[in-house]
């Protein structure tokens, strides 16, 4: 593929498309890619080498084409300003899914009765804060396993 620079083979869109190209000859090419989703094949050259950030459509038919459901994450964390809450999911395999959601869970009980006895007032005072941050710890840590499954079933099923 032409125009290779270390922005662009770091790029997730452009592994991406390289990675579908394996599947889908014409992906081999920007040309084909963008004839493909009917963008302007100058502005994906841009995407892929970081130029310019795709709109939210854009990221759905590469998502889409290239069987790459991770590029939603990779944009809503990274590039899209509404989204810097949402969190991070990777690209794993099952079994390296798996292993986090039973670890996460087995930790979950403590976090459970560290918020009940939190919330058992209905007043979360001053030094239960720092507990409160931990049990946010928690639940962000389940968002990301979520995500990470979520995205293999979609990659996969």
């Amino acid at each position: 593929m032409s125009n290779l620079t270390a922005e662009t083979s770091s790029n997730a869109f452009y592994q991406a498309r390289c990675a579908a190209s394996a599947h889908n000859e014409q992906l081999r090419s920007r040309e084909g890619a963008a004839d493909i989703m009917s963008i302007d094949r100058g502005r994906l050259y841009r995407i892929e080498k970081g130029v310019i950030n795709p709109y939210p459509e854009e990221v759905h038919l590469m998502a889409d084409l290239y069987n790459a459901p991770e590029l939603r994450n990779f944009y809503c964390t990274g590039m899209c300003p509404l989204g810097c809450e949402v969190s991070k999911a990777s690209v794993e395999d099952l079994d390296r899914i798996t292993i986090r959601v039973v670890s996460a869970f087995r930790r979950l009980d403590g976090t459970k009765e560290l918020l009940l006895d939190i919330t058992e007032d209905g007043v979360v005072s001053d030094d239960e804060r720092q507990d409160m941050r931990r049990v946010l710890e928690s639940l962000e840590e389940l968002e990301g396993i979520a995500q990470s499954l979520k995205i293999w079933v979609k990659k996969n099923l």
